[in-house]
């Protein structure tokens, strides 16, 4: 049956990812809604992924390209370690993504946000947009639903948040960009970073805020079908 789609043609991919520092170490979000093209291919997954103990990536574009990217720099970074006896900085972690991410520009559909703390500068966050630019910033989003909240962040994001606040601008911003990017969806994944160690935690989608007449979540008619229960025939 011919739908009129070209399936050879390039798939848009699209995300929501976030970093922000606050007064003592660093918050990263994500949305969970893997697309290709008009198809939702995985509507639960996890985008933020661990570099080290105290550094992880937030991943956009093509998954299959920023798996094998944190891969590698994963690999790279468990050999530092072992030869410096020491665990590896985020800006360590940031310029071998950038450094894979440049020498392959050519062949890679991904943008990465670099995030984590040591204890030589605290906590950091890096932005590595498509093309491999190494950007060492207090905030960065990335992915498709980055186009709606620059105005946002520009308004909310301020210095010396703390960790409380940091995690709730970054759970509003992620729900923001759910409401307005059709790419994005699913649940919220946020994960904390300090001297303390590492905090993850989940923020189902029937929890996030409801923006710009957005519909209210209702149970599918399966749930409603498979918790139901059968009435008696009458004779």
């Amino acid at each position: 049956m011919d739908m009129g789609l070209d399936l050879n043609a390039p798939h848009s991919m699209g995300t929501t990812i976030i970093g922000v520092t606050y007064n003592g170490g660093v918050v990263l979000g994500a949305d969970s809604r893997t697309s290709t093209g008009m198809y939702v291919a995985n509507r639960a997954s996890d985008k933020i992924t661990q570099l080290t103990d105290n550094v992880y990536m937030c991943r956009s574009g093509s998954a299959a390209d920023s798996q094998i990217v944190s891969d590698y720099v994963r690999y790279f970074l468990h050999q530092h370690t072992i030869q410096l006896g020491q665990p590896a900085t985020v800006k360590v972690a940031a310029n071998l993504a950038r450094l894979l991410s440049y020498s392959n520009k050519d062949m890679l559909q991904t943008g990465l946000i670099i995030g984590g703390w040591d204890k030589y500068e605290g906590g950091k966050i890096y932005g590595i947009p498509l093309g491999g630019t190494l950007l060492e910033q207090p905030f960065t989003i990335g992915g498709s639903g980055s186009s709606y909240l620059y105005g946002f962040f520009d308004q909310a994001w301020k210095e010396g948040m703390t960790k409380d606040e940091a995690e709730q601008l970054v759970i509003k911003a992620v729900s923001l960009a759910i409401a307005r990017d059709g790419a994005s969806g699913g649940v919220v994944r946020t994960v904390i970073i300090n001297s303390e160690g590492v905090t993850r935690n989940f923020y189902p989608g029937d929890t996030l805020p409801i923006w710009h007449e957005e519909l209210e979540p209702r149970n599918s008619l399966l749930d409603i079908l498979s918790t139901s229960s059968p009435e008696p025939m009458s004779t």
